[in-house]
């Protein structure tokens, strides 16, 4: 976990603070997929998240390349990248291009507009990485109430 946490080799042999640019706690929870069950679908991608990379998970449809658009232009704004999945074609199958493009992520934004079944599953799969999951929707009525959170938190 040392290259995962920027951890020098140097540093195994010296006492002192350092601050790092890593999630400890994510760290931890991706390094113990080995305990976990494995998926049979499709398989979890040993790279660790990119502090930069946000993935949009929304359906491929001509009605949310406005959307898609605005999300890259606010994270260009912060210094991130956004990408969703049919921007890459690395695998046969598509799933795993998603589950890949969520594993190397740091945040996953859902728009849950019309409430699209494949967008809700990439919502589950990203809420079950521990991922930092924005969930985004042109309608409160597609949000259903276990994904609501109460008001103020």
């Amino acid at each position: 976990m040392a290259r995962e946490l920027g951890i020098e080799e140097f540093e195994f042999s010296r006492t002192h603070w350092a601050i790092k640019d890593a999630d400890l706690s994510k760290a931890l929870l991706r390094n113990l997929y080995s305990e976990l069950p494995t998926p049979k679908v499709f398989q979890l991608s040993p790279e660790p998240a990119n502090n930069r990379m946000v993935s949009a998970m929304m359906p491929f449809s001509a009605g949310f390349d406005g959307v898609y658009a605005a999300l890259g232009a606010a994270a260009e704004a912060v210094g991130k990248k956004c990408k969703r999945a049919d921007d890459i074609w690395n695998h046969d199958a598509i799933i795993q291009d998603v589950v890949s493009l969520i594993c190397k992520s740091s945040v996953v934004i859902c728009d849950l507009t019309g409430k699209n079944a494949n967008v809700f599953y990439e919502a589950g799969i990203a809420h079950s990485l521990g991922k930092d999951v924005i969930l985004n929707t042109q309608s409160a009525d597609d949000v259903p109430f276990d994904l609501r959170q109460a008001p103020g938190r």
